[in-house]
C-alpha cells in the first residue's frame, strides 16, 4: 500500500557547489540570502530541520527535527530544470545540453525560417522573458516576426502575441523546432512556447498557456522502472513536460503553487496505493528567482511552509514525503539565471517516531531515485544510493 510523494521547490538552492565558480555562481546561496534579505521565517520547515542543513538566521536549528535532513550535490553538467529533474530520476549527464550565450547560429535560424515560413525572427539573444517582450513586442506586433531568444539554460524560446500568432501556430512552430531543428549537436533541453498578450508598455506573459517541448528522458529512468514494477506514477506541475510527456499514469498541469499544493493535498487524500507522485512548485523560480525578487521568493516559501502541516497530516502509515530542489536561483545575485548550488533535502515517513537524522551531504541528486526505488522494493539500475537505511 506504499505511497511516495516527492516535491520539488523549483530553484531552491542552499549554497554554492565546489564547481560553482565554473558557472559564474561563486558565493550564491538562494535559501540563506532570501531569508537574510527579507527576514523570512519558516516555522514549519524549521520544525522539520531546514535550519539544521545550513545556518539560516531566521530559521534556527532544532534539537529534535521531525524530518531527516541533508543536502544534495548535483553531478550532472548544467544547472537547468531538465538536468536537475533527470538527475533526481536517476540520470546523471556527463555532457551538458548545448547553450547559446551569443545567440543561435544562422544555420539554426535559417532552418527555422524555411520550415515555418516566417520572414525572419527578432532578438536572438540570451534575455529575460519579461524584458524581451518589452523590448521587441512592439516590433513583433508590426512585423509579425516571432521573438526567438534563449537564456543561460539550454532553451530555444519563441514568444508571440496571441493576436498576431494563434496559439496553435506557435505550438506547431515549437514542435517543428523540437523535432527538426534543435536536434543532434543542437538538441537543447527544452523548446518553449511563450505566448503573451496586452499592449506596448503592458505586455503580459500567459504562463498558463506556455508549453515546454523537452527531449524524452533516456530509459531506464525512475518512471520506467516503477512502471515495469506495476507502480502508478503521477505528475503535478511541469514535471510531465521535463520528461517529454511520457512515463506517467496521469498528469495535472498547474498555473501556480497554490494550485500545485491543492492538487498534491487532493492526491494525498485519495491515498492511492502503490503510487509515486512527482510534484514541481514553480513560482519560486519562474516568478521570483528569475526576476530578482527576494520578497516574492520569500512569500512563495511561506506559502509552502503553511501547507506543510496539512501535507504531513495526510501521510498514512509508512508513506514517504521527500522535499527538495532542482537547482538554485539566487534572487540576490547579479544574474537572472539559475545558480549552481546544493539543494536541501527533507524526508518524512508516515507513522515514524518523529525524530529525524542527519543524512549528510549526498553525492548526487540521484539518491532520490535510488531511495524511491528502495522504498518500493524495486532494483536500482540507475545512479545514486538510497538514504532510507536507518530511517524510522
Amino acid at each position: 500500500m506504499s505511497r511516495c510523494y516527492t516535491v520539488i521547490i523549483d530553484g531552491l538552492g542552499c549554497g554554492a557547489q565546489p564547481d560553482a565558480v565554473s558557472y559564474g555562481d561563486e558565493g550564491t546561496n538562494t535559501l540563506k540570502h532570501v531569508c537574510e534579505a527579507t527576514g523570512c521565517r519558516l516555522p514549519n520547515f524549521g520544525e522539520l530541520g531546514l535550519g539544521n542543513i545550513i545556518p539560516i538566521t531566521t530559521v534556527p536549528p532544532v534539537e529534535t527535527p521531525k524530518a531527516s535532513f541533508g543536502k544534495m550535490q548535483e553531478v550532472s553538467a548544467g544547472k537547468d530544470s531538465t538536468t536537475g529533474h533527470w538527475e533526481l530520476a536517476g540520470l546523471e549527464l556527463e555532457t551538458p545540453f548545448p547553450t547559446y550565450p551569443n545567440g543561435f547560429p544562422d544555420s539554426i535560424l535559417e532552418a527555422f525560417r524555411k520550415g515555418t515560413g516566417v520572414k525572419g525572427v527578432l532578438s536572438n539573444e540570451p534575455m529575460s522573458g519579461t524584458v524581451v517582450i518589452e523590448q521587441f513586442g512592439k516590433e513583433h506586433l508590426s512585423t509579425g516576426r516571432p521573438i526567438v531568444y534563449t537564456s543561460a539554460d539550454s532553451v530555444f524560446q519563441i514568444a508571440c502575441h496571441v493576436d498576431v500568432t494563434p496559439l496553435e501556430t506557435l505550438y506547431e512552430w515549437c514542435r517543428f523546432a523540437r523535432e527538426t531543428v534543435m536536434t543532434g549537436e543542437h538538441a537543447v533541453g527544452r523548446v518553449i512556447a511563450r505566448p503573451f498578450h496586452g499592449e506596448p508598455g503592458s505586455f503580459e506573459r500567459l504562463s498558463d498557456q506556455r508549453k515546454d517541448y523537452s527531449l524524452p528522458a533516456p530509459s531506464p529512468n525512475l518512471m520506467t522502472l516503477l512502471e515495469d514494477a506495476g507502480k502508478k506514477r503521477y505528475s503535478i506541475g511541469k514535471i510531465i513536460d521535463l520528461f517529454g510527456g511520457v512515463g506517467f499514469t496521469q498528469f495535472r498541469k498547474t498555473n501556480s503553487n497554490a494550485e500545485g499544493l491543492s492538487q498534491l493535498l487532493s492526491q494525498m487524500s485519495a491515498g492511492i496505493p502503490d503510487s509515486f507522485t512527482f510534484v514541481n512548485l514553480i513560482d519560486t523560480d519562474q516568478l521570483y528567482g528569475h526576476r530578482q525578487d527576494p520578497e516574492g521568493f520569500a512569500r512563495a516559501l511561506q506559502e509552502i511552509d503553511r501547507a506543510l502541516p496539512a501535507m504531513i497530516g495526510k501521510l498514512q502509515e509508512d508513506d514517504l514525503l521527500i522535499l527538495t530542489g532542482d537547482h538554485g536561483n539566487d534572487p540576490t545575485d547579479e544574474s537572472t539565471d539559475h545558480t549552481r548550488e546544493y539543494v536541501p533535502l527533507l524526508v518524512v515517513r508516515g507513522g515514524s517516531d518523529g525524530v529525524g537524522r542527519d543524512l549528510g551531504t549526498r553525492k548526487s541528486f540521484a539518491d532520490v531515485s535510488a531511495s524511491v526505488l528502495d522504498y518500493f522494493g524495486v532494483e536500482n539500475r540507475l545512479s545514486g544510493h538510497s538514504f532510507l537505511d536507518g530511517l524510522h
